[in-house]
């Protein structure tokens, strides 16, 4: 059954009760609950072909049509991308998966001077954006508001607190395969060093997988205490490398820490990986020699861009009461600070 009869029993036109179908925020709430009603009683279900066929109009419609989904986050300048390089990568994979899906995706600054979630929202409405992309927060205590309660939203990584739909780095299952990587290359007392700021933005699951490793392979909570870091603290973790004695590291830190760390290590004559061996998990570790898994960032951006246009054509708007969590598998790159492996 079309929508036609719908349209005749309220006596609405097929575009607002298209809209209210879709539970379009251009239609009053009022008008929602009478098509709803009106297409229970005649029996509506919504053609599964024919949201397939509109995915492909969408594909191939005039650019001047294309819908948008709005670019926003929590920092404190305008377009932290351009700041970051992590953010860049995200951005980029974003965009081009937004192109081929039919979307542009227009930045928005939460924390412009003057700006309030309620103009905020009127300036979302006014340019018929449905889909909001959050790039997070630098702090781990941020919160979504509340006033943007009809929107599809997609945040990525763990920093806001609101419980979102997400696009995670899967820290756990990282932390999990560099620790096997380093098991396969000999290595058999691993420790890990981790950044507190790291820890708390990864939800703790990078030491979980160390301790759950450690239990798993070795039969043990953890073979060398766990070393949390604030910065660098190069003499904390020079004594913790010289009291424990692991043979290998597994560093969890940004990557400027991460290279400041290996040239302090050099300087004191520690060879790598003739002493020990170090793998980095990072945002980015490109061109610095460690060895390590590096953020795929590209495609948690997609990944992100995928999720909240399924959201806006579920009509899953709002803040979720059972929020989706996609994680992504990061890369790994080979430099100098292991061991080759056995031939």
């Amino acid at each position: 059954m079309s929508i036609r009869r719908i349209a005749r029993a309220t006596r609405l036109s097929l575009a607002a009760v298209s809209l209210a179908l879709r539970d379009s925020p251009k239609i009053s709430e009022a008008t929602k609950r009478r098509v709803r009603e009106a297409a229970r009683r005649l029996g509506y279900r919504p053609s599964a072909k024919v949201a397939e066929l509109m995915s492909h109009v969408r594909l191939s419609r005039d650019p001047r049509n294309e819908g948008c989904l709005a670019l926003m986050s929590f920092y404190d300048c305008e377009r932290p991308w351009e700041e970051s390089l992590h953010l860049r990568r995200i951005c980029e994979g974003m965009r081009s998966r937004a192109e081929a899906l039919g979307y542009r995706l227009e930045p928005l600054w939460l924390r412009a001077p003057g700006m309030t979630p309620r103009r905020f929202r009127s300036i979302l409405d006014a340019r018929g954006i449905e889909g909001l992309l959050c790039l997070g927060s630098p702090r781990i205590d941020d919160e979504f508001p509340a006033e943007f309660d009809h929107y599809a939203i997609v945040t990525q990584g763990w920093s806001l607190r609101t419980q979102l739909h997400r696009v995670i780095n899967h820290a756990y299952n990282d932390t999990w395969r560099a620790l096997d990587k380093l098991y396969a290359l000999g290595y058999r007392r691993p420790g890990l060093a981790i950044g507190n700021y790291e820890d708390v933005r990864g939800a703790h699951a990078n030491v979980s997988a160390y301790l759950g490793w450690c239990n798993h392979r070795q039969g043990t909570a953890s073979g060398v205490p766990v070393l949390r870091l604030n910065g660098l603290e190069w003499m904390r973790f020079r004594r913790w490398l010289t009291q424990k004695r692991p043979d290998a590291v597994v560093l969890v830190h940004g990557c400027d820490v991460a290279s400041e760390c290996l040239q302090a290590l050099r300087n004191q004559g520690i060879r790598m990986p003739e002493d020990f061996g170090l793998a980095v998990l990072s945002q980015n570790l490109e061109g610095t020699g460690l060895s390590g898994l590096q953020e795929n960032q590209q495609v948690i951006g997609a990944w992100a861009v995928e999720l909240v246009v399924a959201r806006i054509m579920n009509r899953d708007l709002g803040i979720p009461a059972a929020p989706r969590v996609e994680m992504v598998d990061s890369v790994w790159l080979e430099g100098t600070t292991l061991r080759q492996a056995p031939r």
